[in-house]
């Protein structure tokens, strides 16, 4: 999908034996961000926005990152989204549904 333009959530969960992950989870985000593409992190994953083959890439390096520091097995859950009818971010579509939300109900405009 060379060229295309995706928005992807992704939750990177490693075996590590340890009750927290905020070492291995800020070392992810850390990756994600060394792309120098837009990311936003979240309680459960991080969303990046970007070039398919650049995004699948530091899924990629997150892997091996980990794996090296330690972790015996990763569980990542990746959702895709892409549209190439035009561009469109991750803050547009989070604005469009706020837009809905002001806008006054036509049950409530009686």
């Amino acid at each position: 999908l060379l060229g295309v333009h995706i928005i992807a959530d992704i939750c990177v969960i490693p075996t590590t034996g340890k009750t927290s992950l905020r070492e291995e989870v800020a070392q992810a985000v850390a990756i994600l961000r060394e792309t120098g593409l837009p990311v936003q992190v979240g309680p459960f994953g991080s969303v990046i926005e970007g070039e398919f083959d650049a995004v699948m890439a530091a899924v990629k390096r997150i892997h091996e990152a980990l794996h090296a520091g330690g972790a015996v097995r990763i569980t990542t859950t990746i959702k895709i989204g892409s549209r190439v009818d035009k561009p469109q971010s991750a803050a547009e579509k989070v604005a469009a549904v706020e837009e809905v939300l002001r806008a006054p109900r036509a049950s409530e405009a009686r």
